[in-house]
C-alpha cells in the first residue's frame, strides 16, 4: 500500500506548479533583490515585487503593507515583540488566548519577563473565544491583542471580524496568526480589522523557509521595532538578503490559493465528513474535538476512548497523521489546546489529528476509515483489565 498523507496542518507538500514557478530563480535568475544597479539583481526585484502583489492579494492588503519573514513563528515574533518595543513606555499590557500556538505564548512569556503585564484568555468547551470576555479583559493599559484565526491543532476559527471591532473600539493593535487559516477560508484584513497577521508558505503549498507580515500602513502607521539589524531591507522592518526562490514560491502559491480556493475547500469539507462519519458510525466512545460548525474544512481531530495516541501512531503504519502541534511533537504532555477545553486527560491521550490536503483522495479517505477502525478495535481488545 502507498503511504498516505494527512499531517497537512504540520506541512503541505510543494505544489509541481509551484516548483516550476521557482526553478528559475535558482540557477538561472540568481541575483539578489537588493542589487539593483545590474539586470540580474532587477530581475530578482521584480521577482519579488510580483510576488508581494499575489501575496497581498490573497489577503486584500495592499503589496506595500507585506514584509517577507522566514515563516509564521518569525511573524509572530516580529509581531509582538516589534509592537511592545516601539510603543514602550505608553502601554504595558498584552491579551492573547490560551489555545494560541507556541510562538505566541512564548513570545508573550519572554516579554512577560520584562514586566508586560499578559492576560491568557480561557476559551469554551467549543474551543470558541467569548467576545464579551474579550471586551472585559482589554483596559486603558493595553496595547496589543493576538487571537490565532484558526487553531492549529482542532482547527476551529473564531470570530475575527468581531474581535476586530472589538480592537478597533478599544484602540488597541490587533495581531492575527493566521497560518493555518490563509489559503483554506478567505481572509480579509480590511474587512475583518486586522492590523497585524502572519502566514507562511508551506502551509499552503509553498516551500518551507519563506512566510509573510501583514502591517497595515495607518494614519499613523504602525510601527514595529525589527528583530534583525543590517540592511534595513522590507521597509526597514526584517533586515537581511531576501529568499527570493522562496518569496516566488509563496507568491504563486497564493495565486493558486485564490483561484482554487473554494472548490478546493467544497472537496476538502465532503472528504473531511466522509472521514469523520466512517470512524465514529463505526466506533463507540469517540469525541471530535472542538466546533463541528466554526472549523476549518480541511481538519478533524478526534479523540479515541481506551486508547493512547502514540500507540495509534504506531499502528497505522504508512499513514501520516499526529497527535497535535508538529511544534510539540517531542513533549510527553497531552494537548495543551485540549485542556484549555476542558477535555479529560485520558481523552486528551487519545487525540488524534487528521489533516486533509489538495492532493487526497476518497479512496485515501476510505483506506484510512478502515485502517483506523481496526487499529482502535485491536488497541481495545488487547488493553489490560482494570
Amino acid at each position: 500500500m502507498n503511504e498516505i498523507y494527512m499531517d497537512n496542518h504540520a506541512t503541505t507538500p510543494v505544489d509541481p506548479r509551484v516548483f516550476e514557478a521557482m526553478r528559475p530563480y535558482f540557477c538561472e535568475r540568481f541575483g539578489n533583490a537588493a542589487s539593483g544597479g545590474h539586470s540580474f539583481g532587477r530581475k530578482a526585484q521584480e521577482a519579488v515585487e510580483g510576488a508581494r502583489r499575489q501575496t497581498a492579494s490573497l489577503i486584500h492588503a495592499k503589496p506595500e503593507e507585506i514584509v517577507f519573514t522566514s515563516g509564521a513563528t518569525e511573524s509572530n515574533n516580529l509581531a509582538i515583540k516589534g509592537a511592545v518595543e516601539a510603543y514602550k513606555g505608553k502601554k504595558d499590557r498584552l491579551v492573547t488566548v490560551s489555545t494560541e500556538h507556541k510562538s505566541v505564548l512564548d513570545s508573550c512569556k519572554r516579554l512577560a519577563l520584562s514586566g508586560v503585564k499578559v492576560t491568557y484568555l480561557p476559551v469554551r468547551r467549543d474551543g470558541i473565544l467569548d467576545v464579551g470576555v474579550l471586551r472585559s479583559a482589554i483596559t486603558r493599559r493595553t496595547l496589543f491583542l493576538s487571537v490565532m484565526f484558526a487553531n492549529n491543532e482542532i482547527g476551529v476559527i473564531q470570530p475575527i471580524a468581531e474581535i476586530g471591532r472589538v480592537a478597533g473600539e478599544k484602540g488597541v493593535l490587533f495581531h492575527c496568526d493566521a497560518a493555518q487559516a490563509v489559503g483554506k477560508v478567505p481572509v480579509d484584513v480590511k474587512a475583518m480589522g486586522i492590523d497585524l497577521l502572519s502566514f507562511t508558505a508551506h502551509k499552503l503549498y509553498g516551500p518551507k523557509g519563506v512566510g509573510a507580515l501583514y502591517v497595515r500602513k495607518k494614519d499613523p502607521p504602525i510601527r514595529l521595532i525589527p528583530l534583525l539589524d543590517g540592511g534595513g531591507h522590507e521597509r526597514g522592518m526584517r533586515s537581511g538578503t531576501l529568499n527570493v526562490p522562496g518569496i516566488v514560491g509563496l507568491g504563486k502559491a497564493c495565486e493558486l490559493c485564490q483561484r482554487e480556493m473554494k472548490p478546493e475547500s467544497a472537496r476538502l469539507a465532503r472528504l473531511r465528513d466522509e472521514l469523520r462519519n466512517g470512524i465514529l458510525n463505526k466506533l463507540e466512545d469517540c469525541d471530535v474535538n472542538g466546533s463541528q460548525k466554526s472549523r476549518l474544512p480541511h481538519n478533524l481531530n478526534v479523540s479515541f476512548g481506551g486508547v493512547e495516541a502514540q500507540d495509534m501512531i504506531r499502528e497505522l503504519k504508512g499513514i501520516a497523521v499526529s497527535s497535535g502541534s508538529a511544534c510539540l511533537s517531542t513533549s510527553p504532555e497531552p494537548s495543551y489546546v485540549l485542556k484549555a477545553l476542558g477535555a479529560p486527560e485520558e481523552l486528551r491521550r487519545g487525540a488524534l489529528r487528521f489533516g486533509l490536503g489538495r492532493f487526497n483522495t476518497g479512496e485515501e479517505v476510505e483506506e484510512v476509515v478502515r485502517r483506523v477502525v481496526r487499529a482502535v478495535k485491536r488497541l481495545r481488545k488487547s488493553k489490560p483489565s482494570a
